[in-house]
């Protein structure tokens, strides 16, 4: 078992923020973890066990505020370059927006992600996932990680097995269970905050509601929508997705794919699938007057969120409405109490109120807003 370690053991707070996490593709890892605004990680593995196939990367971004949290994306990166820079880009910029999130959701927690690269269908063994498990507990305690797009409950429960600071285990093991439930709840919440600042009201009754990504937690949010009164229309790259929601809820319409979705006539947009959701033609061509989705990194560029303020499209902030998974995971190290960590992702609503105040206030998007907030908390928490 190798490892490849990158460190910068300064406990150090980005300026602008993940609003800014998306980096040129002339970019290197090295160039933006040292030099660049989107830098500022503690520390960064390569880990490599030939054996099982592992392929990872283990991304620190700050503990000031604690032991970092976030989960484990297993993913098979196109690149016409280099899979592997992209994989570590993707680590860093998901590492850096944990930190925020963790920050806003008022958890004694900094920001860390992992991926493993490759195609989960095709390479994912238990072998792999213990080896994966090791590099974690090599760490001390410094990571704790969970699920994320490519990795599940069992997954987590493999993992356990070479490493106590794991979450989002199987509550037969004594996990939550599945975090998109209250990532799911956490968006609604900062749904219904988002309705209340646009319509007056904290409901989606009789607003029509786009989601992209009805996967893990795109079709529970469609369930809280619908009790909420919401007309829902959906679309999924994966046909199997979409039958599944649309057998369940015969009411709820279904378009060919995100460029429909987004130029369909909505109240709301909602990405939820994977990151750089929200790009110059996305944003020229959107009706909706809210995004608020449970997609990380929705935005693909700075200038994104002054460009829907601009519109007059009230952006929630990705990090602040889909905390309530990592709320979750979080509830887990202390003996996992279901009812205490719903109540907790429930703040989600007034978390997100409090930063479309802050917006108003300063004259900034809300995205901005949230930056402002979680890098305050953090530098409060800073080691000397």
């Amino acid at each position: 078992m190798g490892v490849t370690t990158v460190t910068d053991v300064r406990h150090t707070v980005s300026v602008d923020g993940p609003t800014g996490s998306a980096v040129s593709g002339s970019s290197s890892p090295l160039t933006t973890l040292f030099t660049s605004d989107q830098g500022g990680h503690e520390q960064v593995l390569l880990c490599q066990d030939r054996a099982s196939g592992l392929k990872a990367v283990i991304a620190i971004h700050s503990t000031a505020l604690g032991p970092a949290l976030g989960g484990t994306r297993f993913h098979a990166y196109a690149s016409e370059t280099c899979p592997e820079d992209a994989a570590v880009m993707d680590a860093l910029n998901l590492a850096r927006g944990m930190s925020y999130k963790n920050a806003l959701a008022g958890l004694d927690h900094g920001g860390g992600k992992a991926v493993i690269i490759g195609d989960p269908e095709q390479i994912k063994t238990e072998e792999l996932l213990l080896a994966y498990g090791r590099f974690v507990a090599s760490l001390g305690g410094r990571y704790v990680t969970a699920c994320d797009v490519g990795t599940y409950v069992a997954d987590m429960d493999v993992v356990a097995r070479e490493c106590p600071w794991t979450t989002g285990r199987s509550p037969s093991a004594g996990g939550a269970g599945d975090s998109s439930v209250l990532t799911a709840y956490g968006v609604f919440q900062g749904m219904r905050a988002s309705a209340q600042a646009s319509w007056g009201e904290p409901t989606l009754r009789g607003r029509r509601v786009g989601v992209a990504g009805v996967g893990k937690v795109g079709h529970h949010l469609v369930e809280h929508l619908l009790e909420d009164g919401a007309e829902v229309v959906v679309t999924d790259v994966r046909a199997e997705s979409v039958e599944r929601v649309r057998s369940r809820h015969p009411q709820v319409t279904a378009v060919a794919d995100t460029d429909a979705l987004i130029r369909a006539d909505l109240d709301v947009y909602a990405p939820c699938a994977l990151g750089g959701a929200l790009d110059d033609a996305t944003v020229s061509a959107l009706t909706a007057r809210v995004v608020c989705g449970a997609a990380n990194n929705q935005l693909a560029h700075p200038g994104v969120e002054k460009d829907l303020a601009d519109r007059g499209i009230l952006y929630a902030p990705d990090y602040v409405v889909n905390a309530g998974g990592v709320i979750q995971v979080a509830d887990e190290l202390h003996g996992f109490d279901f009812d205490r960590a719903k109540a907790k992702a429930a703040k989600i609503f007034d978390t997100t109120l409090a930063i479309f105040d802050r917006a108003e206030a300063d004259g900034i998007p809300p995205a901005a807003a949230a930056d402002r907030l979680a890098e305050q908390r953090m530098a409060e928490g800073r080691r000397p």
